[in-house]
C-alpha cells in the first residue's frame, strides 16, 4: 500500500474508533439542520404575509432567504467545529511520543501531510454530503435555483478545506491538542476580521489587499452563485500555502 493511503487508513481508523468525529458531526448536523428549519419557518411565514398583501401573486425566493442565510451562518460553525477535527492530526503524534516513529519511517514528509489532510478532509466531506438532504428534501415540495445552491456546497468545500489547512498548520506546532484547537481557531478568527479591517480601509489599495486576504468575500460570491477565478485561486493557493507551511514545521522537526 502507497504510505499516503496508508497515512488515510490508519488516520480513518483513528477517527471513528474515537468519539470526536461523531460529537462534531453530530453538532454540525444538528445545527445545520436546525438553521435550516429556522429559516424555512422564517420563509413560510413571511410567504403567508406576502400572500394576503399581494394575494396569489406573491413570489418568494427561497435562494436568498433559506439557502444564501444557511450557508453564511455555516461560516462560524465551521470556524468552531472543524478546529475540533485537526487538532489531534499531529499534536497527538507528538503527544504520544510516536512522531519520533513517523519521521524515521521510510516515508516523505510531504505525504505525511497530504495523507493526513485528505483523512480529515475526507471525513468532512462525509459531513457535507448528508446536509444535502435538506435541499434535496426542500426540491419536493418547492422550487428554487439549483446553481446557487451547488455554489454554495462548493463555497462551503473550499472554505472547509481552507480551516482544515490552517488547522493541521496548528497542530503541527505544538503537542497540546487544547492548544492547536484554539491557535487555529485564532488564525481563523483573526483572517474573518481582516474584511472589517479591509471595509475601514475603504476603497484603497491597502483596503482591496487586507479584504482579499479575508475568506468573507470570497465565500459570499460562491454563495450568491459567482464562481469567478480569484476566489477559486484563493482557497487553493490559501490550502496550499498552509499545508506548505504545515510541511516546514514537521520537516524542521526531523533534523532536530
Amino acid at each position: 500500500m502507497p504510505p499516503v493511503q496508508a497515512i488515510i487508513a490508519k488516520e480513518l481508523r483513528s477517527y471513528f474508533v474515537s468519539p470526536i468525529v461523531y460529537v462534531v458531526g453530530g453538532v454540525f448536523l444538528l445545527t445545520f439542520g436546525f438553521l435550516a428549519y429556522l429559516y424555512i419557518v422564517f420563509t413560510g411565514a413571511q410567504a403567508i404575509q406576502l400572500m394576503q398583501m399581494q394575494g396569489s401573486s406573491a413570489q418568494i425566493n427561497l435562494n436568498d432567504l433559506v439557502f444564501r442565510n444557511l450557508f453564511a451562518s455555516m461560516r462560524f460553525v465551521l470556524l468552531l467545529i472543524l478546529p475540533i477535527l485537526t487538532m489531534r492530526l499531529l499534536a497527538e503524534e507528538r503527544k504520544l511520543r510516536t512522531f519520533e516513529f513517523l519521521m524515521t519511517a521510510p516515508i516523505r514528509v510531504s505525504e505525511i501531510i497530504v495523507g493526513k489532510f485528505i483523512s480529515v478532509y475526507l471525513v468532512f466531506t462525509g459531513m457535507l454530503l448528508l446536509t444535502t438532504l435538506v435541499p434535496l428534501t426542500l426540491a419536493l415540495f418547492s422550487d428554487f435555483d439549483w446553481y446557487p445552491v451547488l455554489t454554495g456546497y462548493l463555497g462551503m468545500a473550499l472554505l472547509g478545506g481552507f480551516f482544515l489547512a490552517v488547522g493541521l498548520f496548528a497542530s503541527s506546532i505544538t503537542e497540546n491538542q487544547i492548544v492547536a484547537a484554539f491557535t487555529s481557531f485564532g488564525l481563523l478568527l483573526m483572517c474573518w476580521l481582516l474584511a472589517g479591517l479591509g471595509s475601514l480601509l475603504g476603497d484603497t489599495p491597502a483596503g482591496h489587499v487586507v479584504s482579499y486576504l479575508s475568506f468573507m468575500e470570497h465565500f459570499d460570491h460562491l454563495v450568491r452563485g459567482l464562481v469567478d477565478t480569484k476566489d477559486l485561486v484563493y482557497y487553493v493557493s490559501g490550502t496550499v500555502f498552509m499545508l506548505f507551511l504545515a510541511h516546514r514545521v514537521v520537516d524542521s522537526s526531523r533534523w532536530k
